[in-house]
């Protein structure tokens, strides 16, 4: 289909409702009560980038940055850039142990109830199969539908499927290789690989110059509703920069559009979204690698890695352990909202033995524990204890040294959950929120305890309950994952 006549066909769709392209029509979005229970999915960075596995994701810009520690290497280990380029990694990208059948296994078995695979990062890679450009994973490289491929599989195993795009940034990724001799050069066209390779913006400008153009927005909503109608994604991500200024009217459209063709189909949908991109209330929040410092009335979601390097593998990634991201989890799902974690497959389409390792820990640990997790709500306080949580994005790299002092909660049925975040050396444990507070003293816990166990565990424990908090002692039992006490409630 020609790109005006996809426009066409969006127009006519958002004409037909039930949601206009307009903000105050935007507002009438309710966030899906499957996504608010599903609390925890899996994203995949995967692409040509992992050919040369080196530094991160973002080797297609940084390769062509002249005195960068990728420009040296790629010098060092494929020659200079006019004679290989980015482009030239697709051939080299084959994928040929992929296995979307052992994916989505391995997802399973981590407990994520939804996957988002990247399908079109900052290099303008496509990993499934696109009738507006040849540059895919279908027709070059892997010669595959992956996207289509893991799809079909997710739903086999009742996993929702999600699809992200970062394609509004490739409006400058490859510029860099206009300053000197290289593979990007004029004239470029929509249709080529590195088009339009734009001069790099400060990032955070609302408002810089130039702006995306007219025909690079058409291209870039096109692409997006093209995800949308091939795969039927129940979740759309999208990356920064999307925010700018230009974007804007076709943010709306492109809501307005999947919104509309989830009505046609009876399903609900999530767009996830940073830095005030969307008007608030139209679509999900999205804190990349942080966290909120206090639970939130509005539900959220936090987007962080396996290692803290890199979202995609390299020979260098710095894994994080399975015991601190669920920390992470936890201390998320009882602030109202949800963890997208990411892993990074090798080039071969394998996943490295640490992501499989550090998932399947989760998984395990899922298992028993899932119930203090899945289909949970907020209590009236999400936790206590004395480590600081530092709120905003980016700041995933800070160690948290939790304690056992540090306590989340969640309420599922006529249980209460209570985690603590690490174990006590000597198996007691107090919980000042449950206290015998004075009862006139709103909003204190005044509910009736009929039972304490520790998932997991058949050790008979001890409690009592006075003013300053519920004592709990449970010798022998020790963990080097977070605790979970499941508390009945009469």
């Amino acid at each position: 289909m020609e790109l005006h006549e996809y426009i066409r066909v969006i127009d006519q769709v958002i004409e037909a409702g039930p949601f206009a392209d307009s903000w105050e029509s935007l507002c009438g979005y309710e966030v899906p009560q499957w996504y608010r229970n599903a609390k925890f999915g899996i994203f995949i960075h995967w692409g040509p980038y992992s050919v040369p596995a080196f530094e991160n994701e973002w080797y297609a810009r940084n390769m062509y940055m002249e005195g960068s520690k990728e420009f040296e290497h790629h010098l060092k280990t494929y020659g200079k850039h006019k004679d290989f380029g980015y482009k030239d990694f697709i051939p080299m990208f084959t994928a040929e142990k992929f296995n979307a059948v052992e994916w989505a296994d391995l997802f399973e078995q981590s407990g994520a109830k939804y996957v988002v695979p990247v399908a079109e990062h900052h290099d303008g890679f496509q990993m499934y199969a696109s009738e507006l450009s040849h540059w895919n994973a279908y027709e070059m490289g892997p010669k595959k539908d992956i996207l289509g491929e893991l799809s079909a599989e997710f739903q086999k195993h009742g996993i929702v499927t999600g699809a992200s795009s970062h394609r509004v940034e490739h409006w400058f990724f490859t510029s860099h290789g206009k300053e000197f001799e290289s593979d990007v050069h004029e004239p470029l066209h929509r249709g080529d690989f590195y088009w339009p390779s734009m001069p790099e913006p400060n990032h955070y400008d609302l408002f810089s110059k130039p702006e995306p153009s007219e025909e690079y927005l058409q291209d870039w909503l096109t692409r997006c509703c093209e995800i949308v109608d091939k795969y039927q994604p129940k979740i759309v991500y999208f990356d920064w920069w999307i925010q700018h200024s230009s974007v804007k009217k076709y943010l709306r459209k492109f809501a307005a559009y999947y919104y509309n063709r989830a009505a046609q189909w009876g399903e609900e949908v999530v767009i996830n979204y940073k830095h005030d991109a969307f008007m608030f209330g139209t679509a999900v929040v999205d804190i990349e690698r942080g966290m909120l410092a206090d639970m939130k009335p509005y539900f959220w979601q936090t987007d962080t890695a396996v290692a803290l390097n890199s979202w995609c593998f390299t020979e260098n990634n710095q894994y994080r352990k399975a015991a601190d991201i669920l920390c992470d989890l936890l201390d998320i799902v009882s602030k109202n909202g949800c963890l997208l974690l990411n892993i990074g497959p090798k080039a071969d389409g394998t996943i490295p033995e640490e992501d499989k390792n550090i998932l399947l820990e989760i998984g395990e640990w899922l298992k028993v524990n899932g119930e203090a997790v899945y289909n949970s709500k907020v209590w009236r306080n999400y936790g206590e204890g004395p480590t600081e949580v530092i709120e905003g994005h980016f700041s995933d790299g800070v160690k948290k040294e939790f304690t056992s002092s540090d306590i989340r909660y969640t309420v599922n049925g006529t249980n209460l959950y209570a985690a603590v975040l690490k174990c006590s050396p000597d198996g007691t444990y107090a919980f000042p929120a449950l206290g015998e507070k004075d009862v006139s003293k709103m909003p204190n816990f005044h509910g009736i305890i009929t039972n304490i166990e520790v998932l997991g565990f058949t050790q008979k424990l001890v409690w009592h309950r006075n003013e300053d908090a519920l004592h709990v002692s449970v010798p022998g039992v020790q963990s080097d994952k977070p605790l979970v006490f499941k508390i009945t409630l009469d």
